[in-house]
């Protein structure tokens, strides 16, 4: 009788104990599910001229950055100016995504801030963001000369991530 009593305040116990432990946990270490698969297809309007087309074959032959940012985001304003010098200072292909976003506030922002990207691809309706399994913006992948996502980085990209981890992935991938 005395165990049926308990039974309670012990399954108590075990939600308190996995949620601390849920709590302890980085939300940027959650893996990506397409790490090392193909990049999800999309096709979309360019977000700078609607009648050029972006898409995962503008990744094929070489190593790509595809960058999911919208004007509206907070943490993209901290990364673009570091976005921005990258391009300029590597000489790196970076694609963008903008993602749920008004276009003329799009534009404003890239004549504003700078455009470090080829092009950038316009989800309005974030359907394409949620394919590529975004969680929020900004996230950044690295693609590989096949189309195949390496890695993915959630959150804004720093000067360190882009020295300890991008950098070094891409000079690897460039050589395969």
């Amino acid at each position: 009788m005395k165990l049926r009593a308990l039974l309670p305040l012990l399954a108590f116990l075990i939600l308190v104990v996995l949620l601390g432990y849920g709590l302890t946990r980085n939300p940027k270490d959650i893996p990506s599910p397409l790490i090392n698969k193909a990049a999800p297809a999309f096709d979309l309007p360019a977000v700078l001229n609607p009648d050029d087309k972006v898409s995962d074959k503008n990744f094929l032959g070489k190593v790509t950055v595809f960058n999911v940012w919208a004007s509206w985001c907070s943490a993209c304003r901290d990364e673009h100016p570091i976005l921005v010098k990258f391009a300029k200072e590597h000489k790196t292909t970076i694609y963008g995504l903008n993602y749920k976003d008004q276009r003329a506030d799009a534009i404003r922002w890239l004549g504003i801030f700078g455009n470090p990207y080829i092009a950038s691809a316009y989800d309005v309706t974030g359907n394409t963001g949620i394919d590529w399994g975004v969680y929020g913006v900004p996230e950044t992948f690295i693609i590989d000369k096949k189309g195949i996502i390496r890695y993915k980085q959630i959150g804004p990209v720093t000067d360190k991530i882009i020295a300890d981890k991008i950098l070094p992935l891409i000079r690897k991938l460039e050589k395969e």
